[in-house]
């Protein structure tokens, strides 16, 4: 988006990339359909030190201007849950129209080109590859950060912000499955591939959405979405049943059916593999049977299961990277980076992460746009 948007410019624009193929985690996101944006995006979507320093850039390339040119392209798409936009074909259509808006500005993109080395000259900078050094008046740093390194994902950004002198925030994976120990995850994995509506809490934050349980613990994004927030040490609590009052239920069909059983009680709310694993730590066969304290029992069990992650599965399953370039280093209007004129940094690599659902590409998008009018 940078590149495309300098080239039209007038900008004589490379872009180099040391992978063979540009976009790798635009084709496997969305399971291979891309959720190129989220139609709601916002500053609320999004993690950072500064919470107001996304603003600027969503707000002048908005959804709807992305929208907008996916459209002129002819790409097909679809609403999945309310506000996620996905490609009906395959995510590769979006990576093909960048390319193309790059062919037609004029931008040269060079693949499979480690850069070695990045050295500031009086009039810009150096950047050196294994064939070359090449000079730039300004230079943009879109290299994302460590998440998936199968993919090829490294920490060059932070490298080049550390040569200098900028300021980070520690980074973690986030958008990340979580794991437990093996005496917690024991259960877990006779329900692997179980999912089910859920609102998953931490001690500020609360998302309902699908959960998924896996042979090392909780994935789906409920648990995705809520990791991102997560800090080890900290437990989380779910609850399988939103929206309902679980004990006044099971009061209520105690008196009306009593002869129903805990399993076939919690089967009418819950997958069956998923009830009849919470019906085996039930003594009682029948509601009728169950005292009050075995009722609000069977409802925190249900409503409130309270759990400590021992961790993610870490960058290697993690969609995105929770910090990056302090915000405090960056001009919200242009990315350019304050105290080195010249230096831009944009996307993943910068301290604000999204939401899951398209919020990440969106910021993608409009931070790239924000720095290619400037660069």
């Amino acid at each position: 988006m940078a590149a495309a948007v300098a080239g039209r410019r007038g900008r004589h624009v490379l872009l180099i990339d040391h992978a063979d193929r540009p976009g790798e985690k635009i084709r496997i996101s969305g399971g291979g359909r891309c959720n190129f944006t989220h139609l709601h995006s916002t500053s609320d979507n999004f993690i950072s030190e500064n919470p107001h320093f996304c603003k600027s850039a969503l707000s002048r390339y908005t959804p709807y201007n992305f929208l907008a040119l996916v459209e002129r392209y002819g790409i097909k798409w679809e609403e999945k849950a309310e506000g996620q936009l996905f490609c009906q074909g395959k995510s590769t259509q979006i990576i093909d129209m960048l390319v193309e808006e790059c062919r037609k500005a004029g931008v040269e993109l060079r693949l499979g080109t480690e850069v070695l080395g990045v050295d500031r000259m009086e009039s810009g900078f150096a950047v050196t590859t294994a064939m070359q050094t090449l000079s730039c008046e300004s230079l943009v740093i879109a290299t994302g950060g460590p998440s998936i390194p199968k993919m090829g994902a490294t920490r060059f950004g932070y490298q080049v912000a550390a040569q200098f002198g900028l300021d980070m925030v520690d980074t973690v994976p986030a958008l990340v499955p979580l794991t437990f120990t093996d005496e917690t995850s024991a259960p877990m994995k006779a329900l692997s591939g179980v999912a089910v509506d859920a609102a998953v809490s931490s001690e500020r934050y609360a998302f309902t959405e699908p959960l998924l349980f896996t042979h090392r613990g909780l994935s789906g994004p409920a648990i995705l979405q809520i990791s991102s927030y997560w800090e080890p040490g900290e437990a989380i609590t779910i609850d399988l049943a939103p929206g309902e009052d679980l004990l006044e239920s099971l009061k209520r069909d105690r008196a009306d059916r009593p002869r129903l059983s805990p399993a076939a009680w919690l089967a009418e709310r819950l997958p069956k593999r998923l009830a009849d694993s919470i019906a085996m730590t039930v003594r009682q066969a029948r509601l009728a049977d169950m005292p009050d304290t075995a009722l609000m029992n069977l409802a925190l069990q249900v409503g409130a299961w309270r759990i400590k992650p021992a961790g993610s599965e870490g960058y290697r399953k993690a969609e995105v990277t929770r910090g990056g370039v302090s915000t405090d280093e960056l001009s919200s209007k242009t990315m350019e980076a304050k105290r080195v004129p010249g230096l831009y940094f944009i996307g993943e690599v910068v301290d604000v992460t999204g939401h899951l659902g398209g919020h990440n590409f969106q910021w993608a998008w409009a931070s790239g746009v924000a720095c290619g009018e400037v660069c």
